[in-house]
């Protein structure tokens, strides 16, 4: 489906745009746009991957004009350009608005006017019963997505959505290991808070999966194991050989949740199971009040919501073998200190 066409990564130069990229370069696509505002990490991307297929272009998604320049001629879009950690996210919540919500408007409203044929956008599990400004932010850009796809004419417009991508950048696991090095106590949170477990190939691949079976509107989710952050404490002090290093409990910090969920019990009742994923289909109910007021649904009292306390749980050895995978963690292994998945 991608043969000769042009895709375009909004955020492209961050963790997950990064992780698409390194899949695309080697395809047959004829151009990759990146879209961001750092021309630092974008000079950066330029030297690390010295391919002609790459173009880049600086820009704001807050800024229509500038999305809309760079969407001229694009078959698919990537929009991942966000603003994605929750203490900033706090602090400053009406600049999450400006990106998370109306940049994302402005991405599918320029993909819309530029007959694009297909845009998948990113959303996380903060983004399910939301409690930071982050996800609230996140959860608006979902309705908006769902919107935006009901009049998009031949855009068809759909999402994903993921849990926590390890050892990316500015995550626990990079974290830990800096502590470790810096012969400082672990800092957790709760030993019990759990997580859902992805690796950024996990998330490309849900990405490629809603790219070819994506409807409008529909929001994808991929099926992962779950994990207390004790036992991922526990599980990389194994791996680098302090089993026996100092841990400090440092209590929930705001904004924090004692667990996330990738779907919310009225979305499971809906979900289709896809085998590897759930796929969410968009709510396609008018403006017809009857239908909110005096009809109910029986299946939605009797679903569960899909969260990282009742997925697959990893114990040590599960977790550690997961570990292994990332080649941040690879590099742990070797004695080599290296930086955050990109």
């Amino acid at each position: 489906m991608f043969t000769d066409n042009t895709l375009l990564i909004t955020g492209g130069t961050g963790s997950f745009g990064n992780a698409v990229l390194r899949r695309f370069i080697g395809s047959d696509l004829r151009e990759i746009r990146i879209f961001s505002r750092d021309e630092k990490k974008q000079d950066d991307m330029r030297k690390r991957f010295n391919s002609p297929k790459l173009k880049f272009y600086i820009g704001d998604v807050r800024d229509y004009q500038s999305i809309l320049t760079a969407m001229r001629g694009v078959d698919y879009v990537y929009h991942a350009a966000a603003l994605k950690q929750v203490p900033s996210c706090e602090f400053h919540p009406m600049e999450a608005v400006k990106t998370n919500v109306l940049g994302t408007e402005n991405t599918l409203e320029a993909a819309i006017a530029c007959n694009v044929a297909r845009v998948v956008c990113l959303s996380t599990d903060k983004a399910v019963y939301p409690i930071n400004a982050m996800g609230i932010s996140k959860a608006m850009m979902e309705k908006v997505t769902v919107a935006k796809s009901r009049s998009s004419n031949t855009t068809v417009i759909c999402a994903t959505r993921y849990g926590n991508v390890m050892a990316s950048r500015g995550s626990v696991i990079p974290l830990f290991a800096n502590q470790i090095w810096a012969g400082q106590p672990i800092t957790i949170t709760d030993r019990s808070m759990t997580r859902f477990m992805m690796t950024l190939d996990d998330a490309v691949d849900l990405v490629l999966y809603a790219f070819e079976h994506g409807r409008p509107g529909e929001i994808f989710v991929q099926k992962a194991p779950g994990a207390s952050i004790g036992v991922l404490a526990e599980a990389l002090t194994g791996l680098m050989g302090v089993p026996d290093h100092p841990i400090n409990v440092i209590g929930t910090r705001h904004g924090e949740k004692l667990f996330e969920a990738l779907l919310s019990r009225e979305e499971m009742a809906a979900a289709e199971d896809m085998g590897d994923y759930y796929r969410i289909p968009p709510d396609l109910r008018d403006l017809n009040y009857d239908k909110f007021f005096d009809q109910g649904e029986i299946r939605i009292s009797q679903a569960v919501d899909y969260n990282s306390h009742n997925t697959n749980q990893l114990d040590v050895e599960g977790m550690q073998t997961l570990l292994r995978k990332l080649s941040f963690v690879q590099g742990l292994l070797r004695g080599v200190q290296v930086a955050p998945e990109e």
